[in-house]
């Protein structure tokens, strides 16, 4: 029971009388008085319902007050209006009144949405008599739903309409209740599909279940009230019966009785309005003393109206009027209706006004906690409820409750700055204060870095591990800070253990392998993390600390290599090798990793090349060198043949044809002679093999390469001859072996060779005696057969040119008997050629291509003209190429340029003339010398 002499006092509302419209001229609004004879009042869609009893002109109006003050009425009853209730969700009005004298009260409902003759109108009218015996309604109520209305008697019953109670046969009426106290008050209360009728007599209270068949109903109390002293608060106060004794007054629920307030006075009215209890009651106390009355006390019959906020336990409002009739809530005001036929609206000051009325007070007060509630009970905003926590905080603060103080701090998270409340508990003695406000910081996701970082630092010199670990190790969902941030504060205040819990749940790689690697030291545990990461982040990870790891754990980093540059599945996956092709990455780019380590280095790409015959050719070019590395280095005889086996095999695997420089320079570079000269002959750079050979003064070797490439280049013999040529010792063999082979393919002229071999000082004309005899003589049988085929060349051009004499000078004759095409006897028509041959003219037709030429010379004919006009243009290009060669001042493009029309190339003449035929001696020999030449 709460006594509310002790609650608070205030003036929430503003009190003025409704005053008549201003008329056109501008004067001062009288007050607005009502018409006499009001009994009854309600209100709902926007107006005030009033109804009278028997006025001078004999009819019982009902009036509506719009808020424009525009008086209208209509007829409803003829002797009185009793009660009266507004629908506040339809426009439907029910009333009770009287036509005729005697008790006979009828219930009508009235659409005002609808018109009949200008009236309301009447959609029902039912008699309201409780069973046979006619009795005085007490009270009314319906339900907003239309389907409920319940109608309370003198004599303790309780009638209930169910169904549509703006039609007859729609609804059916029955007695809900029967007692023997008057009905004073009923209430409908809806919780979801529950219905309940609260009935409330002079001595009992009780509740009815409507949505239940059979109506049950709980006594909840054995005491009452009078007429209009109980109402139906609104959800904030749960939709509670409110019943007004002249003690206490009580709340109740369907099914038991709530709290009880002791409102002292006769209570006269009672209303529920938007939070407030308003209570009519009379006032039998002495009135103060004012201004205009004398020293004695007076006594009043007034009427006190008190407005009280239940949740917040004040006063919202007080004030006496002279015989009120009721009070009635529309238009978002108050209107308080005297027997003198004024009003008197009462306005509820805006909730900043209200407020900052009453903050005042209550902060100088200390009332802090009356101002919070004050304040969400007329829903202040949040930053409104924010400024009075910190001023209730900072009060406490100054008198030294750090505790209670950080409390209030904290209900002002996500208005005030943070930085407000930090320096107020900086001091170390005050760090449990402020941890407790950083971590309610990071709960509502409101922390920034600096935050986080004060957080794990309060942790850390409280010592408090099991604090720290609760709030790293929250759930996914429940992470309230930054993540990177308190991984950093961890390690630096050396909670390695944390740090990495936190790095690896929240998948932050790299801070876990740099604490893993830096501070813990913990290489295995690094690299079997890397091994369990997706693809991208390990490879990005193993280049980044590759080096580290191979220096380590050198075995194990190549392994994870191997795996990565092949077949890459992470090793906690449940993918396995089958179910999905993994990826691999580019071996090249770990090949720095391997800086140091030549035997991992080696066994790696050893592997890859098992694996991927294609890998790029940078990885066969480093094992090349890897190899020829570990033959030049190593002392054992055996692991050095093994070695170079496998170099050289590695050359012969053809995977140095596009990089055959490079190889060739490793293998100079490691002095290694078979790679050498094997990659020379595969280059074909046979004067190199032969130089490699002179260089080392091999000449078996140098003698077997002339033998070996001297058809496919020519010149190997020459060069040969001038090496041994230039050489002091004794090399008679190998000269004459030289000079055989260049007799027997002509290769140098003889001056030549004296020449070549006049450098030698051991060389005597004995080594090219024999040389120079069988050249000699060979040129000597070369003159003989010249000059024969000279004298016969001459012979042959003697004859012809008589033969030619002769046929210009005598006549032919044609003795041929048969054709020289078909051999048959020779028969008119026929065709004689002056070379002798006779053909049947239909033979010659066939076979002939040209009309003036012999079918059977033709041939040979050709060969000759070809060869002629051969010679012809090879002169005349000679003697154009001489002329371009003197006068450009670049010879050498001249050069090129013919050579590349193909002048410089060997010729191919037929010399197999037919017997008769001769060539001159001077076109043979320049054709021989072209050739020779050429060769």
């Amino acid at each position: 029971m709460a006594a509310y002499l002790q609650w608070r006092r205030f003036v929430f509302f503003d009190r003025e009388t409704v005053k008549e419209p201003s008329g056109p001229d501008g004067a001062g609004a009288k007050p607005f008085a009502l018409p006499p004879g009001i009994a009854v009042c309600d209100s709902g869609r926007g107006s005030l319902v009033f109804g009278d009893i028997l006025s001078g002109a004999g009819r019982c109006q009902i009036w509506f007050l719009p808020r424009s003050l525009q008086l209208s009425s209509f007829q409803a009853y003829k002797l009185r209006v009793t009660h009266l209730y507004q629908l506040k969700q339809h426009s439907i009005l029910v009333s009770v009144g009287e036509d005729e004298e005697g008790i006979n009260p009828l219930v009508k409902v009235w659409n005002l949405e609808k018109r009949d003759g200008g009236n309301p109108l009447c959609t029902r009218i039912f008699p309201a008599i409780p069973g046979n015996k006619p009795t005085v309604v007490s009270c009314l109520t319906v339900h907003e739903n239309l389907n409920f209305m319940a109608i309370g008697f003198a004599d303790g019953s309780v009638l209930l309409t169910k169904g549509d109670i703006t039609r007859d046969r729609h609804s059916k009426t029955q007695i809900l209740h029967e007692g023997s106290y008057p009905v004073t008050g009923l209430a409908f209360r809806q919780s979801g599909k529950a219905t309940h009728l609260f009935v409330v007599t002079t001595e009992n209270i009780q509740s009815y279940m409507l949505s239940v068949k059979d109506y049950p109903h709980l006594e909840l109390d054995t005491h009452g009230c009078g007429l209009r002293c109980s109402s139906l608060s609104d959800p904030s106060q749960d939709l509670q019966f409110i019943v007004a004794g002249n003690e206490c007054v009580y709340l109740y629920q369907p099914d038991e009785r709530g709290p009880c307030f002791a409102f002292e006075g006769q209570k006269l009215i009672v209303h529920w309005y938007r939070g407030y209890l308003i209570i009519v009651s009379k006032d039998r106390k002495t009135s103060p003393k004012s201004e205009f009355s004398g020293n004695e006390a007076q006594n009043s019959d007034k009427q006190v109206l008190n407005i009280y906020d239940l949740c917040n336990k004040f006063i919202a409002y007080s004030s006496t009027f002279d015989d009120i009739v009721d009070v009635l809530a529309e238009w978002g005001s108050l209107y308080v209706l005297t027997r003198d036929g004024k009003i008197h609206v009462l306005q509820e000051k805006d909730t900043q006004t209200k407020l900052e009325a009453c903050k005042s007070m209550l902060f100088r007060k200390n009332l802090f906690e009356m101002a919070i509630n004050l304040a969400k009970s007329h829903h202040l905003d949040s930053d409104g409820l924010s400024e009075i926590f910190r001023q209730y905080g900072d009060h406490l603060y100054n008198k030294g409750n750090h505790d209670g103080a950080i409390q209030q701090y904290i209900r002002t998270i996500g208005k005030l700055e943070p930085s407000y409340v930090i320096r107020k508990f900086l001091d170390a003695q005050r760090i449990h204060n402020l941890t407790a406000y950083l971590q309610m910081l990071h709960l509502q996701s409101l922390a920034n870095a600096d935050h986080t970082t004060l957080l794990l630092n309060c942790y850390t010199k409280l010592k408090d591990s099991s604090k720290l670990e609760e709030f790293i190790k929250t759930s996914e969902s429940e992470v309230h800070f930054d993540v990177e941030t308190a991984i950093k504060v961890l390690r630096q205040a050396g909670y390695y253990s944390h740090a990495v819990y936190l790095a690896e749940k929240h998948e932050h790689h790299e801070w876990y392998l740099k604490i893993q690697l830096e501070d813990i030291k913990n290489y295995q545990e690094a690299l079997h993390y890397i091994g369990r990461l997706p693809f991208d982040q390990a490879e990005s990870n193993m280049k980044r600390y590759g080096k580290i790891l191979m220096h380590h754990v050198p075995n194990q980093t190549t392994e994870l290599l191997k795996i990565l540059c092949t077949d890459y599945h992470p090793s906690g996956s449940n993918e396995g090798p089958g179910m999905l092709e993994g990826k691999k990455a580019n071996l090249e780019e770990f090949i720095p990793v391997f800086a140091n380590n030549s035997r991992e280095l080696k066994a790696f790409l050893e592997h890859m090349t098992e694996v991927h015959a294609d890998s790029p050719q940078g990885v066969y070019d480093t094992l090349l060198e890897l190899r020829l590395q570990n033959w030049a280095h190593e002392q054992d005889e055996q692991i050095k043949e093994k070695l170079h086996n496998e170099a050289l095999t590695l050359l012969k695997s053809g995977r140095f044809k596009t990089v055959f420089d490079k190889a060739l320079v490793l293998c100079q570079m490691h002095n290694f002679k078979d790679g050498v000269l094997y990659l020379y002959e595969q280059g074909k750079l046979f004067q190199q093999i032969m130089h490699y050979h002179m260089q080392n003064e091999q000449y078996k070797k140098v003698i077997e390469v002339c033998e070996l490439y001297g058809d496919q280049e020519a010149c190997l013999w020459e060069q040969a001859l001038g090496y041994f040529a230039r050489k002091e010792e004794n090399c008679k063999e190998y000269i004459a072996a030289v000079l055989k082979h260049i007799e027997n393919k002509n290769l140098m002229p003889p001056l030549l060779v004296v020449q070549t071999l006049a450098h030698n000082s051991t060389a005597t004309l004995s080594v090219i005696k024999d040389y120079l005899v069988n050249k000699l003589q060979k040129q000597s049988r070369q003159i003989e057969q010249d000059e024969q085929r000279i004298q016969k060349y001459q012979e042959e051009t003697m004859r012809i040119r008589l033969e030619i004499e002769e046929l210009k000078a005598s006549p032919k004759i044609f003795q041929k008997t048969k054709c020289s095409i078909c051999t048959s006897a020779l028969e008119l028509p026929s065709v004689h050629f002056l070379c002798g041959h006779s053909f049947h003219q239909h033979c010659f037709e066939s076979y002939s291509e040209s009309d003036s030429e012999c079918p059977t010379c033709m041939p040979e004919n050709r060969k000759v003209m070809d060869m002629i006009r051969a010679q012809e243009q090879k002169r005349d290009l000679h003697d154009q190429f001489q002329h371009q060669l003197k006068c450009s001042n670049d010879g050498f493009s001249v050069v090129a340029d013919y050579f590349g029309r193909g002048v410089f190339n060997k010729l191919t003449l037929i010399t197999d003339l037919p017997s008769g035929k001769m060539i001159e001696a001077g076109l043979q020999r320049e054709l021989l010398i072209h050739t020779k030449r050429s060769t």
